[in-house]
């Protein structure tokens, strides 16, 4: 099994002193994340994300005059450490909000023990469908999968793409991409008028896919729709290449990372996918990104663009930072159970304007939040449509 490591972090202004740090001297935010394991591609980059986030806020004078005290746990992309992860941070750091996990399995087994433990909990990552629902302690600044998705396939409908027929392509062994690949796709193709075969599977760490495309240049689709993280997407595209078919990749957040330009290669061009993040919707979406793009790579980690996900871990950040504001929270350990609360409290009706969008709402315990439907269009990342936020209830 996969074990976790829990690890402290604190940005270099954060903890500047010349004598011992009290806890009450610093706001304690939890971080579950992912540096390892078979999530690490598109997981770790978030940290560098929040890490930035953490280190804006701390040297602008921190929160409520306190700097930020991060404290990160690395859950091997395994959800039983995330549940792991939730419990260390909650009871032995005493974190007054966790930031994180990454990913749907994660949180789908972290949110219960938010609940049980009765602590703020807002993954990075997390897309598929309902995974809040009947939570108190749980929210997330993400966009859920089906309505990406369905906004890409309106999206080729309102420009004349041929989509009468499709074959769907899936990881199974990955929670996401999984309920992607079974439910969502199968339900919104058949919705929209497209005649699709039945989910073909694959395992994360399958090699070879020839099979598989076979029995999809033979069907000879419209569209071949992909649920996959990007480098499981990218050795389909390939082997689509290599046996000569000539249709369309889709796909939806799962692997809408700008990296996939480098990944895909030539064989990538003209496929469609969906991402909740624009670096040039405003001067701070850029700014992020061009800091983002700098830091990974000072970090080893290339980076074409900052993912959605990145965007969101950046912003999750902020988001507590205006929540604690908001609660006029202090840190106190004596407080603790209260001040949790009080952040809690504070979500309820909250707006919030970040690199993704502007007065951003919450329907439910999710934010509504734009899509953009990108094409890989001359070898760049271009955007092909976008659809705005829709309202709140």
């Amino acid at each position: 099994m996969i074990s976790g490591k829990r690890i402290l972090f604190a940005a270099a202004a954060a903890l500047a002193t010349t004598g011992p740090v009290l806890a009450q001297d610093t706001l304690k935010i939890g971080h579950i994340s992912v540096s390892s394991g078979f999530l690490k591609s598109v997981g770790e980059p978030s940290n560098v994300a929040v890490d930035i986030a953490v280190q804006e806020i701390n040297e602008a004078g921190g929160i409520n005059g306190k700097p930020i005290e991060l404290f990160r746990y690395d859950t091997g992309s395994d959800p039983k450490q995330a549940a792991v992860a939730a419990r260390t941070l909650a009871k032995d750091d005493e974190v007054l909000a966790i930031v994180g996990p990454f990913s749907s399995g994660e949180a789908n087994v972290a949110l219960n023990d938010a609940e049980r433990l009765k602590v703020l909990m807002l993954p990075t990552s997390s897309s598929a469908p309902g995974l809040t629902d009947g939570k108190t302690y749980g929210w997330r600044l993400t966009e859920d999968e089906k309505k990406q998705f369905g906004r890409l396939l309106a999206a080729m409908k309102e420009k004349g793409l041929p989509m009468e027929t499709a074959e769907i392509v899936y990881v199974s062994d990955e929670v996401v991409a999984n309920g992607a690949g079974t439910k969502l796709y199968p339900a919104l193709l058949a919705e929209a008028g497209v005649e699709v075969g039945d989910p073909i599977p694959v395992q994360w760490k399958t090699f070879d896919m020839s099979a598989q495309v076979a029995k999809i240049v033979q069907s000879n689709p419209d569209f071949v729709a992909v649920a996959a993280l990007p480098e499981h997407a990218s050795k389909l595209i390939a082997e689509l290449n290599r046996q000569g078919y000539e249709g369309r990749v889709i796909g939806s957040q799962i692997f809408a990372d700008p990296n996939v330009l480098e990944l895909f290669g030539p064989e990538g061009e003209g496929t469609l996918l969906v991402a909740g993040f624009w670096k040039g919707r405003t001067e701070a979406s850029q700014k992020f990104n061009d800091a983002f793009v700098a830091e990974a790579e000072a970090r080893g980690i290339h980076k074409l663009g900052a993912h959605h996900s990145d965007a969101q871990a950046y912003d999750t950040v902020y988001l507590v930072k205006q929540l604690m504001e908001a609660a006029g929270t202090t840190g106190d350990p004596d407080k603790l159970e209260e001040e949790r609360q009080a952040l809690v409290d504070g979500m309820e009706g909250i707006r919030f304007s970040g690199i993704l969008a502007d007065d951003i709402c919450f329907d439910g315990h999710d934010a509504e939040l734009p899509g953009y439907v990108i094409e890989i269009k001359d070898g760049e990342w271009t955007k092909f449509a976008e659809a705005p936020a829709d309202s709140c209830e």
